[in-house]
């Protein structure tokens, strides 16, 4: 009788237990998936509308503008490729964005090394303030900027003019992302290498940047994303043919109000590079951050 007391209620327990099992790992809770089909058509919804907008006419879309192309029209696209005045906005959109992702890379690199490895007086000090960085965004200082640019370096109108400050006010985010990746390195890799009778900087260029490169992809692709979809520092400092493809977007939209169709297709074929861009190395920005936060 005992043994029948203690193995009867065995079975219900391991059942229940299956049953939790499934409903954690099986089912899911439907209000979160819902929520997140939620955000994600609040989130790519008008990102395919504009895309599909281009396919369409003037025409279509004031007849219904929820509508699919019907028939589909390559006209919107093929204007704006042909137009001289997109890719030399593209080029400096590329130009900028490159050589502001370059500066944020070496520089960040450099000035996160000794704040991670070194042990120095006032350190901590130092890399607070970086941080505090982070708090001043770049609208903040955007008329101190005008005039130093324009005035004292006399680089307005010019990529460097842009992508110095943008990379100015890329560097505090760069710095806190790669000092914990830096310093989840070991030391005895460290030492080893000295060791071996290689200096502090033969270090720093042979075995700590090669081993940083998914930290410093990822501060990268964050950076040329920022500058590619930068405006307000662009509208300030830049002026006709030397203007990005954010301001041809919006001067685009100024002078073909009507042509609705248009726009969308300017706006689409502006918005790709960096799109693609991002979505093809996303997977190696979250290495990065995994990796910081594990530092």
């Amino acid at each position: 009788m005992t043994a029948a007391v203690l193995t009867e209620p065995a079975t219900p327990g391991q059942s229940g237990t299956h049953r939790t099992r499934r409903r954690a790992f099986g089912g899911g809770n439907p209000i979160v998936y819902g929520l997140a089909l939620v955000v994600v058509a609040v989130t790519v919804g008008p990102v395919l509308y504009g895309v599909l907008g281009g396919f369409r006419t003037n025409a279509q879309l004031a007849e219904n503008p929820a509508g699919l192309p019907d028939p589909w029209v390559l006209t919107n696209y093929a204007k704006v490729l042909t137009s001289g005045t997109f890719w030399q906005y593209a080029l400096n959109s590329t130009v900028i964005a490159v050589t502001t992702t370059a500066i944020v890379v070496v520089f960040g690199i450099m000035a996160a090394y000794p704040l991670a490895r070194y042990q120095f007086r006032g350190r901590e000090q130092l890399f607070l303030v970086f941080v505090l960085g982070l708090l001043f965004p770049v609208t903040v200082a955007i008329i101190p900027l005008f005039i130093l640019v324009t005035g004292s370096l006399h680089l307005g109108n010019t990529w460097w003019g842009v992508a110095l400050p943008q990379a100015a006010f890329a560097l505090p985010m760069t710095v806190v992302i790669l000092r914990p990746f830096l310093q989840a390195l070991p030391d005895e890799l460290e030492e080893a290498a000295l060791l071996d009778g290689a200096s502090r900087i033969g270090f720093f260029w042979r075995i700590l940047v090669p081993l940083s490169g998914p930290g410093m992809v990822t501060v990268g692709v964050l950076a040329f994303v920022g500058s590619w979809n930068a405006y307000l520092l662009p509208l300030l400092l830049l002026q006709g043919d030397m203007k990005t493809l954010p301001l041809g977007v919006a001067d685009f939209s100024s002078e073909h109000a009507s042509d609705t169709a248009g726009v969308f297709a300017f706006t689409t074929l502006a918005m790709i590079p960096a799109l693609v861009f991002f979505l093809a190395m996303q997977k190696r920005i979250v290495n990065g951050l995994q990796g910081a936060v594990k530092g």
